[in-house]
């Protein structure tokens, strides 16, 4: 199957281009808006239903008719002299809210981008008062719009009413504040606008720099990045239409992790099957360009699909997972990778043949061996000293795994609190109310004795719920149309996203409310402070579970693909050691170093499968060239070390790729734990795991390593191989000599 794919690409290799081309610029265009209609904002809704804040939404949904696709704003209104409102200043708020809240919004519409791609917004904002501040220095509208945050008609439609509201308010003598997850969202997307921009722009140039200094041509600098950008397009359209199909709801973060990961294992790929082309224009100086293009992507592709088999096979044990936002990125990620393979084996082989010799034009140093350079004396350092590099290499690991003492899931934004608007205006309402006030803890009750509720009947548990530490203010209680459901809303003094609220909502509230619940009724605690209590359960729950499957699943793959018993075991103990050790260092960056709250709850989970699953990978790179040195006559360290300068120029490049793409998410608001954790996984893997450890313990090994079936030297016939160009040793693990 492998080679029908790459045999017939580099047979048709134009048609296999147009292809792909046409395919990736559609997708690319259709993939934002399909994404859009597939992503989900509201964290609550990931939850399971048999979770009590998954409950109190679905009443809220039912009973009281909470559009679960709209979104609200809360705009602080004051006087711009800063006095207090007075009865006319509060008559001019409400006067000026009724306007705004008869005019329609209209999307603007970018000059470049069609019509069909980007579904009209437009609406008419449903406004209406909230609160006004105890010392009246602001009065609170609730601004509902309909529509997912991370829609970027959603985010447009909100810029174009908060800039017609200030203006408005302004010429009545008032000021505006806005606050709440739309505003904080497109407040943190403008300002983190140019840092995307051009972490975009150093990545790009970080590629076409590595591809230059190790091949010195132009076409292998840009075709890596083309490629890739097709299959990338196409891979994000595939994503949205499988989720349109399953019903499957993505989270925002998504579709941004899966454009980096593509475009690092992407890179990866492609890196192989030029090095490998390399080597075999090299040994083989008159084969026909096309000939050798259909050798090498068979032999690459064999590692080419182990490897990105091994990402899906990973992620398909998220699966298993309760949490939604877990279940629905696996097989989006699996999805993305599998296109990317399929890309790998079709697009990537007809470039090489369309390319031929030309692709690493202008050099002529491929028509050559290079002397032993770097990687043959650091192969010659690993095997000559193994005890003592593999020491140093556990030391530096175990050091950065110290880290985890004393770790702590944080369930907020996962990030510093930036000084964007938004929250500025949340800090100068919590000043004069409760945290809480623009994001309540609410209360849902329901008749379950067939009669109806009223307020006196809850008053009670309204008097004991104002009376529970922490809760600074209770709103009397709002009963649906028919009056068998009630809802009574809670506004703490802690942010809802913090511990504080979080541990609130979980202990003294729920409590308060499983003792005063009048007979004849149920309740269910809800808000965001009470779904990301039931999310940090869901997630301990998931961890126990996805993490043995997944690391069960990847160890039997090596075995599968290593046929060792003794090998799959030393690799699966040197990704287990990185996974510790760069989870270890970000607890101790941002937890211990820059005192947040603990590290992103999805961090664990996120990087256990991603650095497992991409380190794995380099270490397949690494023992498979191993064991085939370790065929040829001589000692098996001297087989090791003839391995690594093999491979670590390819590992090198293809790590510092992937790290670096990993590292652009830093740009993204939330994604600077992810971004740091993953690019450091990565060059542990890389450098430190596939390039020193996996090799030391080789080297000490020896043949022992590959039991039961160890490998046994054989010598090869003088005459069948060329005097002047030595046929390169099949590696199945990628490629071979720089």
């Amino acid at each position: 199957m492998i080679r029908a794919l790459t045999g017939y690409s580099t047979r048709n290799p134009w048609r296999v281009i147009v292809l792909w081309a046409v395919l990736g610029l559609a997708l690319t265009a259709l993939a934002p808006t399909m994404l859009a209609r597939v992503t989900q904002h509201q964290t609550g809704d990931f939850l399971p239903p048999g979770y009590d804040s998954a409950a109190a939404l679905r009443i809220a949904e039912e009973r009281f008719g909470v559009d679960p696709d709209a979104t609200t704003v809360t705009v602080l209104v004051a006087r711009a002299d800063g006095r207090p409102l007075g009865a006319a200043d509060q008559q001019r708020v409400e006067a000026e809210a009724a306007k705004l809240g008869e005019r329609r919004v209209v999307m603007p519409r970018k000059d470049d981008t069609p019509a069909f791609l980007l579904p009209d917004s437009s609406q008419t904002p449903r406004i209406a008062p909230a609160m006004t501040a105890p010392d009246r220095s602001f009065e609170l509208l609730s601004v509902q719009l309909t529509g997912n945050p991370a829609d970027q008609g959603v985010q447009d439609v909100y810029r174009t009413f908060r800039d017609t509201a200030r203006t408005q308010f302004a010429e009545a003598g008032l000021r505006t504040g806005f606050t709440g997850g739309l505003a904080d969202l497109v407040d943190s997307t403008d300002a983190h606008e140019t840092a995307a921009k051009v972490g975009g722009i150093l990545v790009t140039v970080l590629i076409v720099l590595l591809n230059v200094l190790v091949f010195r041509s132009v076409l292998a600098a840009v075709l890596p990045l083309l490629a890739v950008a097709l299959i990338g397009g196409v891979a994000a359209g595939a994503v949205a239409g499988v989720a349109l199909l399953t019903g499957r709801m993505l989270d925002p973060s998504t579709p941004g992790l899966i454009n980096v990961v593509l475009l690092g294992i992407g890179i990866d790929y492609l890196l192989f099957l030029l090095f490998r082309f390399r080597e075999q224009l090299r040994a083989r100086p008159g084969q026909p360009a096309r000939e050798a293009a259909a050798q090498v992507s068979g032999r690459v592709g064999t590692a080419i699909t182990s490897a990105a088999l091994t990402i899906v096979a990973a992620f398909a044990t998220l699966g298993l997972a309760t949490f939604g936002q877990f279940r629905s990125l696996g097989p989006a990620i699996a999805v993305a990778v599998l296109v990317m393979l399929l890309g790998s084996l079709t697009l990537m082989p007809a470039l090489l043949a369309a390319a031929g010799r030309k692709m690493f034009w202008p050099s002529k140093t491929w028509r050559h061996e290079p002397p032993a350079g770097r990687a043959a004396r650091f192969g010659d350092l690993v095997t000559r000293r193994p005890l003592a590099m593999l020491a140093l290499s556990v030391a530096l690991l175990a050091a950065l795994a110290a880290g985890l003492v004393g770790i702590r899931m944080d369930y907020g934004r996962g990030g510093p609190e930036e000084r964007t608007p938004a929250v500025a205006t949340a800090a100068e309402i919590s000043r004069a109310l409760p945290a809480g006030v623009s994001d309540p803890t609410s209360v849902y009750l329901t008749a379950t004795d067939g009669g109806t509720l009223d307020t006196a009947r809850l008053d009670g548990l309204s008097r004991a719920l104002a009376g529970v530490d922490g809760i600074g203010q209770v709103a009397p209680t709002v009963l649906n149309q028919d009056h068998r459901a009630a809802r009574i809303d809670l506004y703490p003094t802690a942010d809802p996203q913090s511990r504080q609220a979080r541990d609130l909502a979980s202990g003294p509230v729920r409590d308060t409310v499983a003792r005063h619940t009048p007979a004849g009724t149920a309740a269910h605690v809800g808000g965001t402070a009470a779904i990301l209590a039931d999310v940090s359960t869901a997630v301990d729950h998931d961890l126990t579970i996805v993490f043995p499957v997944a690391a069960a699943l990847i160890g039997l793959i090596l075995l599968l693909l290593l046929r060792s018993l003794l090998a799959p075991v030393v690799l699966m103990l040197a990704v287990g050691l990185g996974f510790a050790a760069t989870l270890g260092a970000a607890t101790l960056l941002f937890q211990h170093g820059l005192g947040r709250p603990g590290v992103s709850f999805t961090l664990p989970l996120v990087l256990f499968l991603f650095v497992v699953a991409l380190g794995t990978d380099y270490n397949i790179l690494i023992t498979d060239r191993i064991r085939e040195e370790m065929r040829r006559p001589g000692s098996a360290r001297a087989a090791v070390a003839r391995a690594v300068r093999h491979t670590a120029p390819a590992v090198a490049t293809a790590g510092l790729v992937l790290a670096g793409s990993f590292a652009t998410l830093a740009t993204t608001p939330g994604s600077e734990q992810v971004a740091f954790a993953m690019a450091l996984g990565i060059m542990l893997s890389a450098l430190v795991l596939s390039l020193v450890v996996v090799p030391a313990l080789a080297a000490l090994l020896g043949r022992a390593l590959w039991w039961p079936l160890r490998p046994r030297p054989h010598v090869r016939h003088p005459e069948t191989v060329p005097a002047r160009h030595p046929e390169p040793a099949v590696v199945r693990g990628g490629p071979g000599p720089s």
